[in-house]
């Protein structure tokens, strides 16, 4: 069993570092204060192929591995996770269309989603529907020229930002058999959106509700069939569970790394701090942690490249262990700095703020949990 990356593989991971502390790091206070990403950054981000992470090469994406795409995230997350987080957000959409949209769809859309010329958002949640997304609400009545539009989508990374949106609607009776996807584009007929929140973390992403009211939509912008909108949406999201403990992996080494080099600059009773053996404790489990939590990613990655029969199971169980891996250790390196960690200087506290939301998304690990023990009992 080879545990080791491949050449290609490092220079991918490489290059998305690289353009990350490059492009992205000495910026990301500013755009966190801004409460926006520039969007000429995206164009950027899309000449190295990373708007079409793993659409494939056939329809003009880089046809990357769900290992491959985990590096990059890892890589770009240590330079700002909502920055990274957002644009798994975007890669997600982009398959989706390659996956099930019609031919006509992909020539129109994907090749300027995989440039990043358009950035898209992904719509399932809504205000009384999170968990329990097969019970969304937002309807779309089929009309001689297509569908109509009406509800609220909540919580939507990119709401007012985004040129386009991917969107669960219900075209039929209640249950995920009811549920369609349609892309959305910005300045449609009857769309609109809330105001923006006001977030703990992820603060560089816009996010706000996305409204319909009356929206209209062509016929031809349906992705797939009627009724599977919902099997869609849930085929994006082991990939997406993937993508966002990449992203938190990624800040939390960045947390760990920072941190090693205060405590050796930092003295207290004549020494670095160090140098105390209870503090080295803490740096040992911490980087136990982060390479189980590695380890445990790229094998849950493996088995959904590999399209094994339990890779739904060890997706849920990467994200749980992950993301809660994640959050312990950047909320250790942050006492770790003491008072100055608390300080938005260090960009410790940022990291605190930002991992917090990843135990929510992408299904709350309570719902990880969920799936787990399913799987457990459908095969005792």
């Amino acid at each position: 069993m080879d545990f080791a990356l491949s050449e290609e593989q490092s220079a991918i991971f490489d290059m998305a570092r690289d353009f990350g502390q490059d492009r992205i790091a000495p910026h990301a206070r500013t755009w966190e204060a801004a409460g926006t990403i520039p969007k000429d950054l995206w164009p950027e981000v899309g000449e190295l192929g990373f708007g079409g992470l793993y659409v494939s090469e056939a329809s003009g994406g880089a046809g990357l591995s769900r290992l491959d795409a985990t590096l990059v995230f890892e890589a770009l997350s240590m330079a700002c996770p909502s920055v990274a987080a957002f644009l798994s957000i975007h890669n997600m959409c982009a398959k989706m269309i390659d996956s099930f949209g019609s031919d006509d769809l992909k020539a129109r859309v994907l090749a300027d989603a995989v440039s990043m010329k358009t950035v898209l958002s992904y719509c399932l949640t809504e205000p009384g529907s999170g968990s329990d997304a097969a019970a969304l609400k937002t309807r779309a009545e089929k009309t001689n020229a297509g569908y109509v539009l009406n509800g609220t989508k909540a919580f939507i990374s990119g709401g007012s930002y985004s040129d386009a949106y991917v969107c669960m609607v219900r075209t039929g009776g209640d249950g995920p058999k009811g549920v369609s996807a349609l892309y959305v584009e910005d300045g449609a007929a009857g769309l609109s959106f809330g105001g923006l929140e006001d977030k703990m973390g992820w603060r560089a992403q816009p996010t706000a509700q996305v409204q319909f009211d009356d929206c209209q939509v062509a016929a031809e912008n349906l992705i797939g069939i009627e009724g599977d909108g919902f099997k869609y949406a849930m085929a994006g999201l082991d990939g997406g569970r993937l993508n966002i403990s990449a992203c938190s992996l990624g800040a939390a080494q960045t947390a760990l790394t920072q941190t090693l080099q205060y405590m050796s600059e930092r003295k207290a009773f004549g020494q670095s701090i160090d140098q105390f053996q209870a503090l080295q404790f803490r740096l040992a489990d911490m980087e136990i942690e982060l390479q189980a939590a590695r380890t445990f990613l790229r094998q849950a990655a493996w088995k959904l490249d590999q399209g094994a029969p339990d890779a739904t199971k060890f997706c849920a169980m990467a994200k749980k262990f992950v993301t809660e891996a994640g959050s312990k250790v950047v909320d250790q390196c942050l006492q770790l700095h003491g008072g100055y960690g608390y300080l938005a200087d260090y960009g410790i506290e940022k990291l605190v703020r930002d991992l917090r939301v990843h135990q929510i998304l992408e299904g709350t690990n309570e719902i990880m949990r969920v799936i787990v023990a399913r799987h457990l009992l459908a095969n005792r």
